[in-house]
């Protein structure tokens, strides 16, 4: 019977180890975990995610601020504030919410967070340690570090000998979940548009990650039986009778589910992971912060 990899439940596990370790982390230093969430416009979706990760961190018993700019802000004055949350003692955390307005330059917005406040794990410090296997200090990413966590429930934290394809090249999801699975001893192919054949160099894979936001494109044919598969993606299609979109993820579920070994739903699966981690990364930054060794999740 193939295993649902349930992301919900194993998020809320995560962050019960959060909440767990918040007070003693306070105890022992004084330091209570802090995360700046700044937004810049009024995008729906930017302040359905931003309210879900403010209300988390107060869950998890965080100092959490919220800064709002508006649409048309200068770039010089959010480069600003951040050069403040920087250095600002109480803040372990920072987050810009992306997408950004034109007149913005992410990547400068991005590199300008201090790699020890970068919760988010996109800076190029973060990057490069990610890449170099130097797992220990670095942020990973929110949604590859989620995606690791759930393989590791179905395969155990060392996976030497297994075939490993992440589909999908991001420097948000595709890039670091190589290296992720390449520092757990996986052998690794990374696939994409342009891959020959690439039915054929998924069904080698005893883990295949998709995430390449295209709709239920990986079918069940493609998937060598009894492989763990994770689902990235999140579609919108068509339309309930609420008229509210379905949610589908990069793999055909029904399809997939009959041959996988364990499999992630789409809702469900890994977009719970992704702000589970982000609290995992914060707490982790308090500790370092402290002198503190970092929790392991």
């Amino acid at each position: 019977m193939t295993n649902i990899l349930d992301g919900k439940a194993v998020a809320e596990e995560v962050i019960a180890q959060v909440k767990r370790l918040t007070p003693q982390l306070i105890a022992q230093t004084g330091a209570r975990p802090g995360i700046a969430v700044v937004i810049v416009g009024e995008d729906p979706a930017s302040q359905v995610y931003v309210g879900s990760k403010e209300r988390t961190a107060q869950d998890c018993g965080f100092h959490s601020v919220k800064h709002e700019l508006p649409a048309d802000a200068a770039q010089a004055d959010l480069l600003t504030l951040i050069d403040r949350l920087n250095a600002d003692p109480a803040i372990h955390g920072i987050l810009v919410q992306l997408p950004l307005p034109k007149q913005i330059d992410a990547l400068a917005v991005i590199q300008a967070i201090s790699p020890a406040k970068d919760v988010d794990g996109f800076s190029y410090v973060n990057v490069g340690k990610v890449a170099a296997g130097d797992l220990a200090t670095a942020f990973v990413p929110c949604t590859p570090a989620g995606c690791m966590i759930l393989i590791e429930r179905a395969r155990g934290r060392d996976l030497s000998g297994l075939n490993a394809v992440v589909v999908g090249r991001s420097n948000i999801v595709g890039k670091p979940m190589a290296n992720l699975l390449l520092a757990a001893n996986c052998t690794v192919t990374v696939a994409h548009s342009r891959t020959i054949d690439l039915p054929a160099v998924c069904r080698q894979a005893d883990i295949l990650v998709a995430a390449v936001g295209r709709p239920r494109m990986i079918e069940g044919g493609w998937i060598k039986p009894g492989a763990t598969v994770i689902d990235v993606g999140i579609n919108r299609v068509g339309a309930h009778q609420n008229g509210k979109a379905k949610l589908t993820g990069d793999v055909d579920f029904a399809t997939a589910s009959q041959v996988a070994g364990a499999i992630t739903p789409v809702p469900g699966g890994v977009g719970p992971m992704t702000i589970a981690m982000l609290m995992a990364n914060t707490l982790s930054a308090a500790c370092l912060a402290s002198g503190q060794p970092r929790p392991i999740f």
